[in-house]
């Protein structure tokens, strides 16, 4: 499937949402606290407390103490409405370089005099970051982003400055080209990525490695490594980078009890030497790699790594540390720029095709390799402000709440909200035809046309009341997607507006609402009348046809459904509306 190209308006997106919860922060700080949640941290309360603009700030539009990673993050930010062809200044470069050099001067009176006149708040974080570089030994990482861009001679300059830092510094230079590939990122789901990680290749006890394989596409710029890790030190890839380093794969992780799994922790336990002969291996993708030499061990740095094969074997790695250390891993390393090609849609096709040909070893359905289109990862945003957890990935229910930070959410999974949307507004006999149907390219853009909650929570939870009432009753199991169907065509007008819809879902979610009984009946009814409308026309004797075959292949059901239903002798009609209009009532009710 193609991903449009990125625009300036979907960044301005993004600034306004985030000003939606933190109003009283200008566009510009927003566009810093943006850069945060989407590059440094993923909780987005220290990114805020973090920004500092203001008047005597010092250059200085946040500052972001990391204890765990014991880094300071210094960020200069500059917003313009749109792209803009303008270098950065150059006094304002070196302004921002030359806050390295000052905050590890030894001298405190040299440091005091470039106080002066600062904002306070300013002032204490300065101190603070002074401290911790100085007597805790902290990096300091400087970033300036724009929607601009910088001269080659002003970016050598700014570096050279940093460099006679005393402590370990580094300046990172983010043009407007660099802010859309880390807006691509985010949207994808890979935010903040993981900066880099080492990959130490196995070699000694009893393992003789004569080099490491390299091949280079001169066609496509495309480098790999496969190369042998031991067990322990893939297990603490895991450590260093948590899920995140999975973002890109299709699926999460799928808990200790598949066969698959299974089987690698009873090698782990009984055999961990043979690993290495049974086991598939892990292939990451990268944005930059460089192969090193460090205290007699061979390292592959890799830049923004990610697992996109080999979920199950890190996890279970992860799990048994202690036997992981016998055990050898075979790793494929794939170096692949962004701008690969020059083209978004061949980068996003490249890094599909390589998971969907490396993840064989537990089945791909349609709906896995669905799980990272960009409208899946919006969904799930989206949803998250209403307290759903959506689950566009398959995997654990377990992973999914600890990756949810224990918070309690209501939880969909993407494939229920597929065979609700389809119940409602395609043809019956679509939905019975299957789930992963509905995430072949022809049906998946109508079930999922927007990321919008109004739009796909009332039909979620229309299809739910309709699967309550159809529980215990083999025959309303078969009919329910037409039921659902037409009682989805009434329903549909009263809830057009956002408002009307919030106040349905709502209810909906509460077992006492004065929504939820005039629902019922109303569909009770309903189901009365397909049943009904199938003795009717199923026909009799040794032809006549039963139950699930009537529901589930001929299309144009709910059509003449339709027409069965405005019959004289249907008798559920007239209570059926009687119970539509308490249902209005109820929503209109709640809006007052």
């Amino acid at each position: 499937m193609k991903t449009l190209p990125l625009t300036y308006e979907q960044l301005e997106a993004e600034i306004k949402e985030l000003g939606q919860k933190y109003n009283k922060f200008p566009d510009e700080d927003l566009f810093v606290l943006w850069f945060l949640s989407a590059y440094v941290t993923d909780n987005l309360e220290i990114a805020a407390s973090a920004i500092t603009n203001g008047p005597n700030d010092k250059g200085l539009d946040a500052v972001l103490i990391d204890d765990p990673a014991r880094t300071v993050f210094f960020v200069q930010g500059k917003y313009c409405k749109g792209f803009s062809k303008k270098t950065e200044k150059r006094s304002d470069v070196r302004s921002f370089a030359e806050l390295s050099t000052v905050l590890d001067d030894p001298d405190i009176k040299s440091f005091r005099q470039f106080m002066e006149g600062a904002d306070p708040l300013v002032v204490n974080k300065m101190k603070k970051s002074r401290q911790k570089i100085l007597n805790s030994g902290y990096k300091l990482r400087l970033y300036y982003i724009t929607l601009g861009g910088f001269s080659s001679s002003v970016r050598k300059e700014a570096q050279m400055m940093v460099r006679k830092s005393v402590c370990d510094a580094h300046i990172d230079f983010i043009d407007r080209k660099q802010t859309m590939l880390i807006l691509k990122d985010y949207l994808d789901g890979v935010a903040p990525p993981i900066k880099h990680i080492d990959l130490e290749m196995e070699k000694g006890q009893g393992i003789t490695v004569n080099g490491t394989y390299q091949r280079y596409d001169t066609r496509s710029n495309i480098e790999s490594w496969v190369f042998s890790m031991k067990g322990d030190a893939i297990a603490e890839l895991f450590e260093l980078g948590g899920v995140r380093l999975f973002a890109r794969n299709i699926r999460g992780f799928l808990g200790g009890n598949t066969s698959v799994n299974r089987g690698m922790k009873s090698t782990l336990t009984t055999e961990a030497e043979r690993f290495f002969y049974y086991n598939n291996g892990i292939t990451i993708i990268c944005a930059k790699a460089k192969k090193e030499s460090y205290k007699g061990k061979d390292i592959l740095r890799v830049n923004h790594p990610q697992i996109i094969n080999g979920q199950q074997t890190t996890r279970m790695l992860a799990e048994l540390p202690d036997k992981s250390r016998n055990a050898s891993v075979l790793v494929k390393v794939i170096k692949v720029s962004q701008d690969f090609q020059g083209s978004e849609n061949e980068f996003d096709s490249l890094v599909s095709q390589i998971v969907a040909g490396t993840n064989w070893q537990n089945a791909i359905r349609p709906s896995d390799l669905m799980s990272n289109d960009r409208r899946q990862i919006e969904i799930e945003r989206e949803l998250r402000k209403y307290r759903y957890l959506y689950l566009r990935k398959r995997q654990s229910r377990s992973e999914a709440k600890s990756n949810a930070g224990g918070k309690h959410y209501r939880t969909i999974y993407k494939e229920e909200l597929a065979q609700m949307v389809a119940g409602c507004d395609l043809d019956p006999v679509i939905v019975r035809s299957g789930k992963d149907k509905l995430f072949e390219e022809e049906l998946y853009l109508q079930i999922f046309p927007n990321s919008d909650p109004n739009y796909y929570l009332p039909r979620y939870w229309l299809g739910r009341k309709v699967t309550d009432c159809a529980k215990g009753f083999p025959e309303r199991g078969y009919a329910k997607w037409l039921v659902l169907s037409f009682i989805w065509s009434q329903i549909a007008p009263l809830v057009r507006s956002s408002r009307n819809a919030e106040s349905f879902r709502v209810q909906a979610e509460r077992p006492t609402s004065n929504l939820v009984d005039p629902l019922y009946s109303a569909i009770n009814k309903t189901f009365v009348s397909v049943l009904r409308y199938y003795k009717q026309n199923r026909g009799s004797g040794a032809t006549a046809v039963d139950v699930s075959t009537f529901f589930r292949h001929k299309l144009g059901r709910d059509k003449e459904f339709q027409s069965f239903w405005v019959m004289k002798n249907n008798k559920s009609r007239k209570g059926f509306e009687q119970a539509l209009k308490k249902v209005g009532k109820a929503i209109l009710d709640w809006n007052n």
